[in-house]
């Protein structure tokens, strides 16, 4: 007779413990097997180092009290911590809220003095930004004139991969995230033959915002996104 499959599968790892939870059985019997392997070790978990716990239920979706209950039979052993609960299935609107921030948002027009506008996703926009106008996104910004007033980007708060480009960028404000940087009254030909498309992206090494030409970005692994996106 075959040995049955455990329905629990405790994994060590360098930053912690990962716990891989059958996806298939029920709930009650995941919970069950849970408190089993536990109670097996309970001297280690109990006597043992502080350790993080990641579990991953793979295709099986848990609402928000199941995930709750999870988090409270291993945070019962003192020195496990729940770092993450991850699945694969969400709910349709869980869906619709991630697509929203990631749709590309195509606008016409141009942002005067005093004006304001805010998209969910990443804006494109087709005309130019004046001092005093200010657009923000979730994601990132692509603007396809002059870049004059303020712009934020990754409101959402992430700002590692959110960036700002601009056929001239020349703002008074950028803020990606949490980050922010104004730039230096400059005399410039905004409008020489030679103007390079520039893009500014949150260099974490530095803590700073970075201005650099969109040519120079792939090193970053952000020019491919932003070459599709302005092409769209």
């Amino acid at each position: 007779m075959s040995k049955r499959q455990p329905l629990v599968m405790m994994k060590g790892k360098k930053d912690g413990l990962v716990f891989v939870m059958d996806e298939k059985c029920s709930y009650d019997e995941l919970v069950r097997e849970l408190r089993d392997k536990l109670a097996m070790n309970r001297k280690h978990y109990q006597d043992g180092p502080l350790t993080s716990v990641k579990v991953q239920v793979g295709n099986r979706y848990l609402s928000n009290a199941q995930k709750d209950e999870l988090a409270d039979i291993i945070h019962s052993y003192e020195n496990l911590f729940v770092a993450d609960i991850e699945s694969n299935v969400m709910t349709r609107k869980e869906c619709a809220e991630i697509t929203a921030r990631r749709q590309l948002v195509p606008i016409k027009r141009m942002v005067r003095s005093g004006q304001v506008l805010e998209v969910e996703g990443d804006l494109l926009l087709i005309g130019d930004v004046n001092p005093g106008g200010m657009i923000s996104a979730t994601g990132d910004i692509y603007v396809m004139g002059a870049l004059r007033g303020i712009a934020h980007a990754g409101v959402s708060g992430k700002e590692q991969e959110a960036i700002i480009a601009a056929s001239v960028m020349k703002p008074t404000q950028l803020k990606i995230g949490r980050f922010m940087s104004r730039t230096e009254e400059e005399p410039a030909d905004e409008l020489k033959n030679d103007h390079l498309m520039e893009c500014a992206f949150v260099d974490l090494s530095v803590n700073q915002i970075i201005i650099d030409r969109l040519q120079s970005i792939s090193k970053n692994n952000r020019v491919s996104k932003v070459l599709a996106s302005c092409n769209k």
